[in-house]
């Protein structure tokens, strides 16, 4: 029998996590009566979600490393499954982490599950034959760029944009001024952010390449500083492998990333969801990236996009230099950002560019409009 009040989530990653419980706490704001479980991370389960396991702690990028990851993978897939058969929830909320939840979107459909997907696979980007799962699977697609409807009306598909949940993360709570103070730098001298990612794997590819590109940019620029922002669960030391005794002021920043980019001038950014977040505070950036080899080699074989830096998508133009693979040296790190830095109309266009995508991305309260759609959807 259907259990109307009670809805199941899968959310990977830790952005997943924060924003499915953006979703949880909107969805209890209006209707008290609804209870949640499913598979997520600690912001779920601090919103009292309860969790058969944790997939952020399954958080991997790549085709090499999703391979070694499959036994585990398909053991969290047959689990969920075994609870959804159970439990017959109103609906199942998969919530992006496309590689596990379009799959888990098709065994759902053939048991007579309801599926409500938030935040669209990047279908766009590459595997668009994932369009035809979506059509097959899913019930009600809540979309979080603008453009992606436009893309699903081609595919004859209706979506909901609801706008971007980021938008109300964005939170600056110290001045630059104090901030710089408080880490012993100058806030009159220029300030170069180095935003190496949150995974290991990222600190262990991007950062020596950022360290390296900051010591040419100190040659040429001597009052240059910088500020390096960790992520809480990074290891220290592995920050710190990187950057002792390099003799160049780089102060870190842990786990206030928005405070971080809010007091440098410019950045040098890993690929992923913080490029967007350091173009919502207006900041111009180079965009870099380095992966597995193999990966690489497959993703230019089907990337059916210009740019993989958000914010470029967004603005479907180059507003943020790109220097992928072999491209991200620090000599070309550092000879884009002196290009932006060194000149006034390069840093003003930039940062106007970056206004027009925080336009495009909705206003505040997409968790909110999103949870109208969830109700809607299940007749609540």
């Amino acid at each position: 029998m259907l259990n109307n009040k009670h809805l199941m989530l899968v959310a990977g990653e830790t952005s997943g996590d924060i924003h499915a419980a953006d979703l949880v706490r909107a969805l209890k704001a209006q209707d008290p009566s609804l209870t949640f479980s499913g598979m997520g991370g600690p912001c779920l389960l601090e919103e009292g979600v309860k969790i058969y396991a944790d997939l952020t702690q399954m958080a991997v990028i790549g085709f090499v490393e999703v391979f070694r990851h499959l036994f585990a993978v398909k053991r969290l897939f047959d689990l969920f499954l075994k609870k959804a058969e159970e439990i017959r929830p109103a609906a199942v909320i998969l919530v992006d982490y496309p590689g596990f939840n379009l799959r888990l979107a098709r065994a759902l459909k053939k048991r007579g599950i309801k599926v409500i997907y938030y935040i669209s696979p990047k279908v766009w980007a590459w595997k668009e034959g994932r369009v035809r799962t979506i059509k097959a699977c899913v019930d009600r697609l809540l979309i979080i760029f603008d453009f992606e409807k436009d893309f699903y009306a081609r595919h004859a598909f209706s979506a909901d944009f609801v706008g971007n949940p980021l938008i109300d993360h964005i939170k600056v709570t110290i001045s630059r001024q104090d901030l710089l103070k408080s880490k012993g730098l100058d806030p009159d001298r220029p300030t170069i952010g180095l935003i190496p990612g949150s995974r290991v794997k990222e600190i262990k590819n991007m950062l020596p390449v950022m360290v390296r590109a900051a010591k040419l940019i100190k040659e040429r620029i001597p009052q240059a500083q910088f500020l390096l922002s960790k992520a809480k669960a990074l290891d220290p030391l592995l920050i710190n492998a990187h950057i002792r005794n390099q003799r160049i002021p780089i102060a870190v920043v842990e786990n206030e990333f928005h405070n971080c980019v809010n007091a440098c001038d410019v950045c040098i950014v890993t690929s992923g969801t913080a490029t967007l977040e350091t173009g919502l505070l207006e900041k111009p950036m180079v965009i870099v990236y380095k992966t597995a080899w193999l990966t690489s080699v497959l993703v230019r074989l089907f990337l059916k996009i210009k740019w993989v830096g958000l914010v470029n998508i967004i603005a479907q133009k180059e507003i943020a230099p790109e220097l992928i693979q072999q491209d991200a040296t620090p000599e070309n790190i550092a000879e884009r950002l002196l290009a932006i830095y060194g000149d006034p109309f390069q840093m003003e266009a930039a940062i106007n560019a970056l206004k027009d995508v925080r336009r495009k991305l909705g206003g505040p309260g997409a968790s909110h409009r999103a949870a109208q759609i969830v109700l809607e959807e299940i007749g609540a």
